[in-house]
């Protein structure tokens, strides 16, 4: 016999997962490039981030991969996707490996119940999720669209500047929002179910 309760608490991870999802994807559509090159700021990551606390490790991967999905459908195949390897490594997985962030979950809503101040703790596990995903684009980068380096720079570099350039915006973003968003934590991280 399934249990009512457990279902119901499951229904509601997987349409928090679902609205989050959709969010991120919708942000993906606001301008975002730095004018830096490729340097850009990825507005999905931040409630990506809070749901990945909110519900744990599992959901926050599983709303990465589908948005990672979502992504590339959508954007990634009007030249994004250069073959299936390459589109696989930046989409699905690059985008699922933000949900790593989810590791931290029982440890940030501990502070949080506790009344601790749990901004350090948001900060390092999204930087674990951050830098996960960042890690996979530099590899494509470097394996994959080394060819559009400028040339006389080595591919790697190029990949390293732009993907490390990509990450540091993104982890600024992060804690000035962290600051700003401080004194909701409570209401953003800890579910009521």
């Amino acid at each position: 016999m399934i249990n009512k309760a457990s279902s119901q608490d499951s229904l509601i991870v997987l349409t928090e997962g679902a609205i989050i999802t959709a969010l991120a994807m919708g942000l993906s559509y606001i301008p975002h490039s730095t004018g830096v090159s490729s340097v850009e700021f990825v507005y999905g990551l931040i409630p990506m981030s809070i749901y990945a606390l909110r519900r744990g490790l599992k959901p926050g991967l599983m709303a990465g991969l589908v948005w990672g999905l979502l992504d590339m459908f959508l954007r990634g195949l009007g030249g994004g996707v250069l073959n299936p390897l390459q589109g696989f490594v930046e989409y699905p997985l690059a985008f699922g490996v933000v949900g790593l962030i989810g590791l931290g979950s029982v440890r940030v809503q501990r502070a949080i119940r506790n009344g601790k101040n749990a901004l350090g703790l948001i900060i390092f596990y999204s930087a674990i999720g951050f830098l996960a995903k960042y890690f996979l684009h530099f590899i494509a980068g470097g394996i994959y669209w080394g060819s559009y380096a400028p040339k006389s720079m080595n591919p790697w570099i190029y990949s390293l500047v732009i993907n490390g350039g990509s990450f540091i915006a993104n982890m600024i973003m992060l804690i000035v929002l962290a600051v700003l968003l401080n004194r909701i934590f409570k209401q953003l991280i800890i579910p009521r179910n």
